[in-house]
């Protein structure tokens, strides 16, 4: 049936690397213990003996394979080369193109590539040099947003583009539960990845006032205003908090840069500056003001009622999966 394993996993269920280090050693652990993909998420900068330490950690707490997420738009090198090092099961990419050079050395390592995408073109590319896997990302997943189609429109594309390459398509954009993940089956995924969901669960490594507020707010939007110095042209889709609200239509030329600082956090085991507009969301040793600051979130925060363990997660997404399967889309029911 439709809800089995992707890349050797029990469950098609991806726990999206969620950054800077939201998604750490204990949200993967659990998420790989009870079945699904867990993704670490490295640092945006070079720190590969960080890195080491973080999937260690990871292991220390799961004898189940993970990966890790790398972006690419920041120095990465050291920590791919870490990475593979440490033969993690998955080296997820984004935000850059995944070349045929890095494919081949993570395959002698034993490490599986799989880059998320946000378009056709993108996904082209992916299939040509020959990603083990693809996530496709709709507009309306939370943080940041790389192409403009909204999932329901690009899926069905891609699947199509795959055919018989034996790379299986990943959904991501606003699943949270049950009623999204088989309808990403329907449209030909073979799994799929979520971000706000993990995210507002026990394991998460964010601050307790940003998972209250993705339970309290129901509405997000897709926009630019944090981040824009250390990360020009990268829009994301973040909660509509009162702060945001207020700010939203901050000028184009304005910039985190020359902001008041609003707060401090460590992150990755450095210490940082939080100023107002930065692109980091608060966690659990943030100081400050932590309503002022970014809180990314996907369309379908609203369905979220609870922070459950990540584990809870899977299971009820399994369960769910199966039942709507086996009793509304049974051939005796039609």
């Amino acid at each position: 049936m439709g809800w089995k394993g992707i890349l050797g996993f029990e469950y098609g269920i991806v726990q999206a690397p969620l950054g800077p280090d939201i998604a750490g050693p204990e949200l993967v652990a659990a998420v790989a213990n009870s079945g699904g993909l867990g993704l670490l998420r490295a640092p945006d900068w070079e720190s590969p003996e960080y890195v080491k330490e973080l999937i260690r950690k990871t292991r220390k707490l799961t004898d189940k394979p993970f990966g890790v997420g790398v972006v690419l738009a920041f120095p990465h090198k050291e920590n791919i080369k870490a990475i593979l090092e440490e033969k993690v099961a998955v080296l997820q990419l984004y935000w850059g193109e995944c070349s045929k050079e890095l494919l081949i050395e993570a395959h002698n390592a034993g490490v599986k590539v799989v880059p998320q995408v946000g378009s056709f073109e993108e996904a082209k590319k992916a299939i040509s040099v020959g990603v083990d896997a693809i996530i496709v990302q709709g507009r309306e997943a939370g943080g940041h947003v790389i192409g403009q189609d909204s999932l329901i429109s690009l899926l069905p594309r891609v699947v199509d583009l795959v055919g018989d390459h034996d790379i299986p398509v990943i959904a991501a954009g606003a699943i949270v539960d049950a009623r999204g993940y088989v309808a990403s089956l329907a449209l030909g995924a073979k799994g799929i990845c979520m971000g706000t969901r993990f995210l507002a669960t026990h394991e998460s490594y964010a601050h307790p006032t940003y998972k209250q507020k993705l339970i309290e707010l129901d509405k997000t939007e897709y926009t630019d205003v944090y981040g824009r110095a250390r990360w020009p042209g990268a829009p994301h889709r973040v909660l509509q908090t009162p702060f945001f609200c207020n700010w939203k239509s901050l000028p184009a030329e304005e910039n985190e840069s020359n902001q008041p600082i609003i707060g401090r956090s460590i992150i990755h085991g450095v210490e940082k500056e939080i100023r107002r507009f930065a692109g980091t969301v608060p966690n659990p040793t943030t100081t400050g003001d932590i309503e002022s600051m970014v809180m990314y979130a996907g369309q379908s925060v609203g369905l979220i009622k609870e922070i459950l363990p990540a584990g809870e997660v899977v299971k009820r997404l399994v369960e769910g999966a199966q039942l709507l399967i086996n009793q509304t889309f049974s051939l005796d029911s039609v």
